[in-house]
């Protein structure tokens, strides 16, 4: 019997106690290397492009010689205004990179010996940095894809009592919060989810990014019905098999197999603010899954030092929406 990927010695190429062990010179020139490795980690100004930077004798910067701007390793970047060492946030990524089904923020806060919330903003903003990240995918004409929906969050807590019990599925009985996360797969391809009230709401997104005549298998959920005038619909009726004549969404289920266990064993619960959050992330750590952990942790740092300023998180804690 061969060998499952994930038990074997390729896909260990990241160790724990290797970063742990970092200097704080050796983290720096880390992050010089994966911030510039468009230029063999030689640093470059960020506001001009100059190449002609000047490092400085009193502090880890960059001086610019054609605009006189001053950078560091980590200005302009989801990282910017860090507060602790540079060693902590490669340690980080490289905890984040580890979790198979996700890392929780309080279990994160032990491991670096830090506050919940700096624990919490810090994995929010790995997972911005590979929302954009997933956000890029772009789907091949000539390949398969798979649709579906599954719904989250909205839990109504049933009475003790049966008689005083309600059907919770009428609308009546709803709480106003639950949301679906629509996700289109590409068989052996890239997988974006994106969150909506309904499955339907999902199909100026799904013409957007699937090229038209393309296979398109689906369950039979009336929202899909739609999609018939433009695509070469595949529909399983989930209640008679799992794959009948070549149409499943399998893939698509594994998917939501991995969000769900994330959201179960290890987040115990997912607020619906940032349920896109979670769920880009699942999408890309499905996309992964094949990739050793050290492929996985520099594609993280890249993801995070090649991203701007974060859109929510920002400094100590959230920024309002204005």
């Amino acid at each position: 019997m061969a060998q499952h990927f994930l038990l074997s010695a390729a896909a260990r190429t990241l160790s724990l106690s290797a970063v742990a062990r970092m200097s704080h010179e050796e983290a720096h020139a880390t992050f010089q290397r994966i911030r510039w490795a468009d230029n063999g980690g030689e640093p470059y100004c960020p506001r001009c492009g100059c190449l002609d930077v000047r490092k400085l004798a009193t502090r880890p910067v960059w001086k610019c010689k054609g605009c006189s701007h001053q950078f560091s390793v980590t200005a302009g970047t989801i990282f910017a205004d860090r507060k602790r060492p540079i060693r902590d946030y490669l340690l980080a990524i490289a905890i984040f990179a580890n979790g198979a089904k996700g890392y929780s923020a309080l279990q994160l806060s032990r491991d670096l010996s830090c506050q919940y919330k700096t624990a919490f903003v810090l994995a929010h903003k790995l997972r911005e940095a590979i929302e954009d990240e997933q956000r890029r995918a772009t789907f091949s004409p000539a390949t398969e894809k798979e649709i579906d929906g599954a719904y989250f969050g909205g839990h109504v807590k049933p009475q003790n009592e049966a008689v005083e019990r309600v059907d919770r599925r009428f609308a009546e009985e709803q709480t106003g919060k639950r949301q679906v996360v629509v996700v289109m797969r590409e068989r052996k391809g890239r997988t974006l989810p994106f969150v909506y009230r309904k499955e339907s709401d999902a199909i100026p997104a799904i013409r957007e990014r699937i090229a038209v005549g393309s296979v398109l298998h689906a369950d039979e959920a009336r929202g899909w019905d739609a999609l018939h005038a433009h695509y070469d619909m595949r529909r399983i009726n989930h209640s008679v098999a799992f794959s009948e004549d070549g149409a499943c969404t399998n893939q698509a289920e594994s998917y939501f197999s991995r969000l769900r266990r994330a959201e179960i064993g290890t987040h115990h619960r997912i607020s619906g603010q940032y349920l896109n959050r979670y769920a880009s992330e699942m999408a890309w750590r499905e996309d992964q899954r094949r990739s050793p952990n050290g492929t996985q942790y520099s594609a993280i740092a890249a993801a995070a030092l090649n991203h701007p300023h974060s859109r929510n998180f920002r400094r100590y804690w959230q920024r309002s929406a204005a």
